[in-house]
């Protein structure tokens, strides 16, 4: 019998435990890579905020514990524009407001001037943009306007006054499509936020070089010591719930990995307290310890990259499933691409290396005497 037929038989002599096995660790690795691709899509969709409308520095207040609640003058939009390699800016405000009527809460919602080109950077699904005549309107995300079943032309309270919704948008940014835009005045009258940002989108002239980039940044954080600007890409890998996000992610992951390896380890335990009098046989017919610990960890591994391709099969569907309720649908969107599926099954065969280590090295130190100390 050849080696690889030896280790197949094996983890089909027991097929109930191996298959107990499987689930287990499919599960764990399904686990770790739903969690990596919804951090990774919440972190996508919050750098596609910003890549939607050519972004290249943000501008926020120096200091903020959560940049997404700073406040920014908004007389600084029109020094920014003035600095040479600036082509344009503009200020957004962000607040999170309620429609308690409809039982819908922890809206984002972003305040844009009507005239400003952000909004030209939003495909309109439905009906027109805001108007600057009319304070009392409102722009309406895809995913929102789905959830609340509204229409353009359609009424709905906002802290008891009536707003009318004026258009649909649709943006790459799934987190855009679950959120609403105000006129920028109005929404900072309901805030109580006269003349104040949330940040400052910057675009430089075309084409923008890395140099240019950084000079601008030092002009920019010259206007006043309170103003922190960042690039894009620095903006949102360094912000504070990205970053909570992908460390949530892994510690979770932390622990399904543990589980997932005490699962391993109590099967493979298993496996060669049952097996003691064969291995017994097969170092007394010469086989050398090195052989049969690669023979105890080739079938822990074995085990590992089945359960890491059902694992993340399992993550795949799972999350897709998921994104689709209606309560995700507009907020979660998973990104599992095949970077977190090879880090998947590099998690599922580290898993069961750890988990074969022990009864690997017990197997080893099994003397050919073992396999016959019960014969009478």
């Amino acid at each position: 019998m050849r080696f690889s037929s030896l280790i197949l038989k094996n983890l089909t002599r027991r097929r109930f435990r191996t298959i107990l096995t499987l689930s287990a660790l499919s599960t764990a690795i399904a686990a770790v890579v739903a969690l990596l691709g919804i951090a990774r899509g919440f972190t996508k969709s919050f750098a596609e905020v910003y890549s939607a409308h050519d972004v290249d520095v943000v501008v926020s207040r120096q200091g903020s514990a959560d940049r997404l609640s700073s406040s920014v003058d908004l007389g600084f939009v029109a020094k920014i524009e003035a600095i040479d390699e600036v082509d344009r800016a503009a200020g957004v405000l962000l607040e999170t407001l309620s429609f308690e009527e409809q039982g819908v809460y922890g809206v984002p919602s972003m305040g844009i001037a009507p005239e400003s080109w952000l909004l030209r950077d939003y495909r309109l699904a439905a009906g027109g943009s805001l108007p600057t005549e009319e304070p009392k309107t409102l722009l309406l995300g895809v995913h929102l306007a789905e959830r609340m079943k509204l229409a353009p032309g359609d009424s709905v309270d906002l802290f008891e006054e009536k707003y009318r919704v004026a258009g649909v948008f649709e943006s790459p940014s799934t987190w855009e499509n679950g959120s609403m835009i105000l006129p920028l005045a109005q929404l900072q009258s309901l805030t109580d936020r006269a003349g104040q940002v949330t940040y400052i989108n910057v675009v430089l002239r075309r084409p923008v070089t890395s140099g240019q980039a950084s000079e601008t940044i030092q002009a920019i954080e010259k206007l006043d010591p309170k103003l922190l600007a960042l690039a894009t890409e620095d903006f949102v890998k360094t912000d504070t719930r990205m970053r909570l996000s992908s460390a949530m992610a892994w510690m979770t992951s932390a622990v399904a990995i543990f589980i997932g390896a005490i699962g391993t380890l109590n099967t493979m335990m298993t496996s060669v307290l049952e097996r003691t009098r064969e291995i017994g046989i097969l170092r007394a017919i010469g086989w050398p310890r090195r052989r049969v610990v690669t023979m105890i960890l080739a079938e822990s591994c074995a085990i590992a990259f089945i359960a890491s391709v059902i694992g993340g099969g399992l993550a795949i569907v799972g999350t897709w499933a998921l994104s689709q309720a209606p309560a995700a649908k507009g907020i979660l969107s998973p990104s599992i691409d095949a970077i977190i599926l090879a880090e998947g099954v590099v998690l599922a065969l580290v898993i069961g290396v750890l988990g074969a280590l022990l009864p690997a090295w017990r197997a080893a130190r099994l003397q050919p005497t073992e396999a016959f100390r019960d014969v009478v």
